[in-house]
């Protein structure tokens, strides 16, 4: 096999290569028999016409095309083979020559993997962020706790406030007119959750059950129903009920509602602020290890990002995004309806950061080669041992959907990552900030 690689450009460039007489008799032969089966010659039953008859009355020639797609697959894979070269995208490929009893010329434009020029990715300087939990976090979180106990008790002859919850019957109107999803009957709402169009829950605050009032509102310029985007509304609202938030006393025995494992306020506070620690401290490693990933990337020099690996990106985001919703039971078609959205729009709000998340991963790909880090037989039975009790599957069935090449490229950018993020070094926000600005200047 004879193969050539040139360059073109970053990302891009020719590929030439020979199919050798040898595999063209064999895709000659293959076509062969694929198409004798379809010819009617006379004289000859149907698929039993002799090749030197067929070559006689259609010429070898005629069997060149299907040869090729034959044979074309397996030889464009030894050359990617032969050039050592990492296509991104399916190639366009062009017959160069096909004279008879000679090889074959092809030639591929191939859009390969950029190359990655790394730059500092060890001893990075980032931010030192806080682990430290106080007082008024625990309290903040245990009112919180609070709240999602309170009982919603009937308030009578008082003015409606902001937290209570009022009963409604509303009707709307636009230019005199109702529209659709303008009209409700009893239904619950929390003034000052913000859940109605703006100013319509404040026009409610300092009314008492059964008063009526006309509640006249803007819808806003991005209103969902297009119809409706910038229309003055009015409201014609009767206010049934009015109901406040009854919080439960702050004592031991609310400490035990809340959690069955505490015995006491006190015991509750110790575990809340215990799960804010390990919330803080899972927060401060992840920016840590994002902010030192990101320097190592801006550190790195990728000339350019292929078009293709950022819509692969997007797309595999997309599927990803889907298959969340589906299992939550929202099928693509609801999900769209619902939003208002088609899948191009989706695609273009995934598309911000793609880039991004490309050259981060050919930057962690170029780290591995630069490590020379090679995961162990140990490392990818670990691996598979971790994915089949994480998704609750067997682990013949994780081997069977994951190839072992696949597992060890996982495991292998998890460990260029270590790399990166444990010989970070953790200053105070300024200093990390007057050291990367020095860095700049410096390049």
């Amino acid at each position: 096999m004879t193969a050539k690689w040139e360059k073109k450009s970053a990302s891009n460039g020719e590929l030439t290569f020979e199919i050798s007489t040898d595999k063209i008799q064999e895709g000659l032969d293959k076509a062969f028999q694929k198409t004798r089966k379809q010819l009617n010659v006379p004289g000859f039953r149907k698929g039993r016409v002799p090749r030197q008859i067929f070559n006689q009355m259609y010429g070898e020639e005629a069997l060149y095309e299907d040869a090729l797609n034959i044979v074309l697959p397996e030889a464009y894979e030894a050359a990617i083979e032969e050039t050592k070269i990492e296509p991104v995208d399916q190639p366009k490929i062009d017959v160069d020559s096909m004279e008879k009893g000679k090889a074959w010329v092809l030639k591929a434009v191939v859009t390969v993997k950029p190359d990655v020029k790394l730059g500092d990715y060890k001893g990075l300087s980032v931010a030192k962020q806080s682990h430290r939990v106080t007082s008024k976090e625990v309290d903040a979180d245990i009112e919180k706790k609070r709240e999602q106990q309170a009982e919603l008790v009937l308030k009578e002859d008082k003015p409606a406030e902001k937290g209570d919850t009022v009963t409604i019957d509303f009707a709307g109107t636009v230019d005199g007119k109702p529209f659709d999803g303008g009209k409700a009957e009893n239904y619950d709402l929390e003034l000052g959750s913000n859940s109605f169009i703006p100013g319509f829950e404040d026009q409610l605050i300092g009314h008492k059950s059964d008063d009526k009032v006309d509640v006249k509102v803007t819808f806003p310029d991005d209103y969902n129903a297009e119809d409706l985007q910038g229309k003055e509304a009015v409201f014609a609202v009767t206010i049934h009920e009015i109901k406040t938030k009854e919080l439960p006393e702050l004592d031991d025995e609310f400490a035990k509602d809340v959690d069955e494992e505490v015995d006491s306020l006190e015991e509750l506070k110790a575990k809340t602020h215990d799960e804010l620690k390990k919330q803080k401290d899972d927060a401060a490693a992840q920016a840590k290890e994002d902010e030192a990933i990101q320097k190592a990337v801006d550190n790195a020099e990728v000339k350019e990002v292929p078009q293709a690996m950022i819509d692969e990106d997007v797309q595999r985001q997309l599927d990803q995004y889907l298959a969340n919703m589906q299992q939550q039971g929202i099928d693509p078609k609801t999900y769209y309806k619902i939003t208002g959205t088609s899948e191009d729009d989706l695609k273009k709000q995934l598309a911000d950061g793609a880039e991004n998340r490309v050259k981060t991963n050919l930057v962690l790909e170029a780290i591995v080669e630069a490590e020379k880090i090679v995961p162990t037989a140990d490392e990818v039975a670990a691996e598979i041992k971790d994915l089949a009790s994480q998704y609750g599957m067997e682990e013949s069935a994780v081997k069977k959907a994951l190839s072992e090449d696949m597992l060890k490229h996982d495991i292998a950018v998890k460990k260029a990552v270590a790399v990166i993020t444990d010989s970070a070094v953790e200053e105070s926000k300024a200093k990390a900030a007057k050291k990367d600005d020095t860095d700049k200047e410096a390049k």
